[in-house]
């Protein structure tokens, strides 16, 4: 059996890809189709104190609300009935790694989207330091 070299450059491509960005790779059971997995991308925003003040400031401005001042879920506009995570306790219901948490944040969670998608409406910098943030008070 012979591949073609457009599928041999293709799969170099995403490789390269998935290892400049830290993502994980999954192949199937054909051995052809390289994807990325969700969630598992490391944190492209090293944890300083200026990313922390950024971060904090997008919580402020768009979090609070629904997860509280103290990121304990005790907001006092979240959507009757929901139940908005506690994001300083050890025990994260969607998700703990830095790639998990943005996804939720990006993505919202389904399948009532009480935590709405955030994807267009803040950056993906403004994410990546909002998970940093709430690493930093969660430390505290």
């Amino acid at each position: 059996m012979t591949r073609s070299p457009f599928v041999l450059v293709s799969l170099t491509a995403v490789l390269a890809f998935a290892v400049t960005t830290g993502s994980s790779l999954v192949v199937t059971a054909a051995g052809t189709a390289p994807a990325v997995v969700a969630g598992a991308q490391d944190n492209p925003i090293a944890m300083s104190e200026e990313s922390i003040t950024a971060g904090r400031s997008t919580y402020g401005r768009f979090c609070r609300s629904c997860h509280g001042t103290s990121g304990d879920g005790n907001g006092a506009a979240a959507p009757p009935g929901s139940m908005p995570a506690n994001l300083i306790d050890d025990e994260w219901d969607h998700g703990d790694t830095d790639g998990e948490i943005f996804t939720v944040i990006k993505d919202g969670v389904p399948p009532d989207y009480n935590m709405d998608a955030w994807e267009g409406r803040i950056t993906e910098d403004d994410m990546w330091n909002v998970i940093n943030y709430l690493r930093d008070l969660a430390s505290q």
